[in-house]
């Protein structure tokens, strides 16, 4: 049973998913692109406890992300740079190395509420430049039975020829 596509969803309706990791990161969230009909758009919502940050520093080779401030400040960490953040700013995150590695971090006393908005791309790596790994990502068709999913660090490496029968 499939369900159509709404026209409209009210972020009021929204049901959060409420997560804690560690001591750094929290976030009571949810994304909502697919249940308005966005195959090729991801659109979150998120609000972030102070002190902490929805997700590690990353970037992506693929995907583009869009992030808007709804309420709250924060700072936006974005390469190698810092920038204080506030209700109503747009931060973008476009696709590329360790240059565009992206976080936002709570450092007001409320919480910090965002959309986050991005490309879905069907297949993506994402790098971490704090911790030294990766993520190799697919999803084919939009079902976990038909996605890759692998992470890993760099000095993993194997041989192309690695365990092939015959190589």
């Amino acid at each position: 049973m499939t369900t159509e596509p709404k026209a409209v969803i009210n972020i009021a309706d929204l049901k959060l998913e409420h997560w804690k990791q560690g001591e750094l990161y929290e976030s009571a969230d949810t994304s909502f692109g697919s249940p308005l009909g966005l195959a090729g758009l991801g659109v979150s919502y998120n609000e972030v406890p102070p002190g902490k940050s929805s997700c590690p520093f990353h970037n992506h080779h693929v995907e583009d992300e869009l992030f808007y401030v709804i309420s709250g400040a924060g700072e936006y960490r974005f390469g190698d740079e810092r920038h204080p953040i506030k209700a109503g700013d747009v931060l973008g995150a476009p696709a590329g190395g360790p240059e565009t590695a992206h976080q936002i971090i709570n450092t007001g006393t409320a919480t910090l509420v965002y959309l986050g908005i991005s490309t879905m791309a069907k297949t993506e790596i994402v790098e971490y430049p704090d911790s030294g790994k990766f993520l190799a990502k697919t999803n084919k068709d939009g079902s976990k039975a038909g996605r890759f999913r692998h992470i890993g660090r760099p000095e993993s490496d194997l041989d192309y020829w690695d365990g092939e029968p015959g190589a």
